[in-house]
């Protein structure tokens, strides 16, 4: 079977996007307007009964003093990837993008590769030996993913390591952690919280703690607790306009797409989060939180009333997002895998993000100016 590729409206890509389980948050229409410094457009791929059977959102953007662009599709496109001619799927996609002008591809299959039981983990970090969860024995592997890894070798597709989000090097988590929520009751969920997780649970909520949804005027309020955690963390934040366009655009296209959560004591905004729903898949998306008052929990209480509002969405998986892959004790971000490890869910690894040189020169300039920022 041959695909026909085109441009789609925002409507259609919506009505593809309902039919499914389960779609990446970057994969739908408003998310390109989350994005300005892109150019964003939708992709349907359709039949030869003209039936749309696959769609992506790209965006695109400009390498510098050159009218051609880097077109990427992050944690898409939504394709079937378990379909034994992906190429057919792929090819029609790079033909399209290189008449757009774009010099390279880089997309991020949404396809698993491997899982860690949250307990195979614990026992990962706790063993010298280990340096890397890539390294240490899967608890569940998809067969599937490494057929698929090797088509697109053939193919010339180049697999990369995930970059920083804000530059050129855009690149997404390839390892995350997740909760199944499916078939369980909330209870059920509750039992598979760690004894660590269920008592900070239990004495923040003796502790007075109230975690409350939050609104737009409540941003700021977020925000601030936000720009202190990227200070104690070691990264870079980003401005508050992002969050507030990221809340318009999102909830005019969903009002229930995203959600702002803020654990308050006594008078105090102690930690927040936004959670996005699409589907049945619900993610944590950023979180913030002040070092003050850590001893009533206000970050377990946050995560457990995400988790419950998630199930009673019905959704199917809770996504914490990134996990680090790195196990050593000097990593500073262990201890926010240690964290999530609480939640009694899984360490998932995905096929990571590849890259496409459509013009090996250009793609190498890239490269170079990605090297020097």
């Amino acid at each position: 079977m041959s695909y026909r590729l085109k441009a789609i409206s925002r409507e259609e890509h919506l009505d593809f996007i309902r039919s499914l389980v389960s779609v990446s948050h970057m994969q739908i229409p408003s998310w390109g307007d989350v994005k300005p410094d892109w150019r964003a457009e939708s992709l349907g791929w359709f039949d030869d009964s003209g039936r749309l059977v696959g769609a992506g959102l790209v965006l695109m953007r400009p390498l510098p003093k050159v009218k051609r662009y880097l077109a990427y599709l992050p944690e898409g496109p939504t394709i079937d990837w378990s379909a034994p001619d992906v190429e057919r799927w792929l090819e029609p996609m790079l033909a399209y993008l290189k008449e757009r002008g774009a010099f390279s591809v880089k997309m991020g299959p949404p396809v698993v590769a491997r899982r860690w039981s949250a307990e195979a983990v614990k026992v990962a970090i706790a063993d010298p030996r280990a340096q890397r969860l890539r390294d240490v024995e899967a608890t569940e592997h998809e067969p599937r993913a490494f057929d698929i890894a090797d088509r697109l070798r053939r193919m010339g597709w180049q697999q990369t390591e995930p970059g920083r989000e804000d530059s050129f090097s855009a690149g997404q988590p390839r390892y995350v952690f997740q909760v199944s929520l499916a078939g369980r009751s909330l209870d059920e969920v509750w039992s598979g919280l760690n004894q660590q997780w269920r008592r900070n649970v239990k004495k923040a909520q003796k502790a007075g703690v109230k975690v409350l949804q939050g609104d737009y005027e409540e941003l700021p309020a977020f925000y601030s607790l936000y720009v202190e955690t990227a200070e104690r963390d070691r990264f870079s934040p980003r401005p508050l306009d992002y969050f507030q366009r990221m809340w318009k655009v999102l909830r005019a296209e969903d009002p229930n797409r995203m959600r702002l959560y803020l654990a308050h004591h006594e008078g105090d905004v102690l930690a927040a989060a936004t959670m996005l729903t699409v589907g049945g898949h619900v993610w944590y998306s950023y979180g913030a939180s002040t070092s003050r008052k850590r001893e009533v929990q206000p970050n377990n209480a946050i995560q457990w009333r995400m988790m419950s509002d998630a199930h009673e969405l019905e959704a199917d998986i809770y996504d914490f997002r990134g996990i680090t892959d790195a196990l050593s004790e000097d990593n500073h971000l262990l201890g926010l895998l240690r964290f999530k490890v609480g939640s009694g869910g899984q360490a998932v690894e995905y096929l990571g993000e590849w890259d496409y040189p459509l013009n090996k020169v250009l793609h190498k300039a890239l490269d170079f100016y990605i090297s020097r920022r």
